[in-house]
C-alpha cells in the first residue's frame, strides 16, 4: 500500500460513488481523504472507507498524503479545485468539463504545465469496449475511408431524475457542455481533431420542474440553450453533424454512426463503456455485431484515473488535459458560432490518444513506476 498513488477526492455528489467503487481494491492507487462543502456528507464517506480522513477542500488541497485530486465538484468550481490543486504540487483528474469557460480551461492546462503536473479529464467512457472497438474498425479499413459522421443525444432533461439539477442549466451546463464531451471525444478518437464549427442553438422553456427527490415540483430557472446542433468539420475534411438537446422525449437515431466509402458503422451510447458496434457493409444486407476488439472490459467510472496513473510519464494518459481542452473549445465555438450566426475556426487541436488494447477488468490501472505527470 505505501507505493499505492494517493488520492483525494473534493465533491461527494452522485457521481463520486462510482469512483470509488472502482478505486477500490486496486493496489495501483488508494484513497486517502475526502472533502465536501457538507463536512457531514464527507465525514459519512470517511466512515465508510478505512484509513480515509474527511477534511476542509483546503486541508484536503494542501495535504502531504494526496498525489492527485479527483475533482468531482459542480463544473463552475472545476477550474477553481483544479487551479488550488495544482498551486499546492499535485496532480488533478476531474469530472468533465475541464471548466466551465475555456479561458479557465486555459488557465488549468498553463498552470499545470508550469507546475510540471499532470492533469486528467473525464469522460473515461470513450476507453470502454464500445467507442475502442469502433475506433479499431474504423483503423483496421472496414468501412472504407470515412466520409462523414453523425451523433445524436437527445433527452427530455436531467431534471426528471436528478433531485439538484439547478446546475444543468446554469453556466457549464446545458445539453452540450453536460453530454457533448462523451460525443466529441469519442469522434475525435475515430475521426481525429476538429478545425472549425458551425451551429444553432435555442432555449424555447425558460424554467424546468424537479421530478424527484425533496425537492420535487420546484420550478428553476432555465439560464443555457436546452438544444444545440451544429456542423464540425475535422482536420481530415471528414463532416460530423451534432445534435445535443434536453428537448426531446425519445428518439430512434444511433448515438454516433460513422460512414465510410464501404460500409458504414453504428457506435453504441457514449455514455456507457460497452455496447454493440454494428458494420452494414457495401453489397451486404444487413447488419453485423462485432465483437469487442479493444478497450478496458467491463469498464466504469474511474477506469480514466487508473489509465492516467498508470501513464506514469511514460505515455500521454489517454483521458487528458490536452484533449479535453479541445473538447471544450469544440461545445464553446458552437455555442459562439451560435450566438454569432458564423462559422468558427478553433485554436486547439489534440491528436486522438493510443488506442486501448482489450483489457480485463481485472488488469485495470497496472501499479505505475512514476508520475502521471
Amino acid at each position: 500500500m505505501g507505493d499505492a498513488h494517493r488520492v483525494g477526492v473534493v465533491g461527494l455528489g452522485v457521481i463520486s460513488r462510482a469512483y470509488l467503487d472502482t478505486l477500490a481494491g486496486r493496489s495501483a492507487v488508494r484513497v486517502t481523504a475526502v472533502a465536501d462543502l457538507d463536512a457531514s456528507r464527507s465525514a459519512a464517506v470517511a466512515a465508510e472507507l478505512p484509513g480515509v480522513r474527511a477534511l476542509t477542500v483546503e486541508e484536503l488541497l494542501s495535504s502531504p498524503d494526496v498525489d492527485t485530486v479527483l475533482n468531482l465538484t459542480t463544473p463552475a468550481a472545476h477550474a477553481a479545485i483544479a487551479l488550488g490543486a495544482i498551486g499546492h504540487g499535485k496532480h488533478v483528474y476531474g469530472e468533465k468539463p475541464l471548466a466551465a469557460t475555456l479561458a479557465e480551461a486555459h488557465a488549468v492546462i498553463d498552470a499545470a504545465a508550469k507546475a510540471g503536473v499532470g492533469v486528467g479529464c473525464a469522460p473515461d467512457t470513450v476507453l470502454g469496449t464500445g467507442v475502442q472497438t469502433a475506433r479499431a474498425a474504423v483503423a483496421a479499413g472496414s468501412i472504407g475511408r470515412p466520409l462523414f459522421a453523425s451523433a445524436v443525444m437527445v433527452t427530455a432533461g436531467h431534471e426528471r431524475w436528478h433531485p439538484h439539477p439547478d446546475f444543468y442549466y446554469t453556466e457549464g451546463g446545458g445539453p452540450l457542455l453536460d453530454m457533448g464531451p462523451y460525443y466529441l471525444a469519442s469522434l475525435i478518437h475515430l475521426l481525429g481533431p476538429v478545425r472549425a464549427v458551425t451551429g444553432a442553438s435555442s432555449r424555447l422553456r425558460a424554467e424546468r420542474v424537479i421530478g424527484s427527490g425533496p425537492r420535487t415540483g420546484e420550478r428553476i430557472p432555465v439560464e443555457v440553450d436546452s438544444h444545440v446542433s451544429g456542423v464540425l468539420e475535422h482536420a481530415d475534411g471528414t463532416l460530423t453533424t451534432i445534435t445535443t438537446s434536453f428537448d426531446g422525449v425519445a428518439t430512434t437515431a444511433a448515438p454516433i454512426e460513422v460512414h465510410g466509402e464501404r460500409g458504414t458503422l453504428a457506435v453504441p451510447d457514449p455514455n456507457r463503456f460497452d455496447g454493440d458496434v454494428r458494420l452494414f457493409e457495401l453489397g451486404g444486407t444487413q447488419w453485423r455485431t462485432l465483437p469487442p476488439s479493444a478497450g478496458y472490459a467491463d469498464g466504469a467510472r474511474g477506469v480514466g484515473l487508473l489509465d492516467f496513473v498508470a501513464a506514469g510519464g511514460r505515455r500521454a494518459p489517454r483521458a487528458n488535459g490536452e484533449l479535453a481542452l479541445h473538447v471544450l473549445e469544440t461545445m464553446t465555438a458552437l455555442l459562439r458560432s451560435s450566438a454569432e450566426g458564423r462559422r468558427i475556426e478553433l485554436t486547439t487541436s489534440a491528436q486522438p490518444p493510443a488506442p486501448v488494447p482489450l483489457t480485463a477488468a481485472e488488469e485495470w490501472g497496472a501499479r505505475p513506476a512514476a508520475s502521471p505527470a
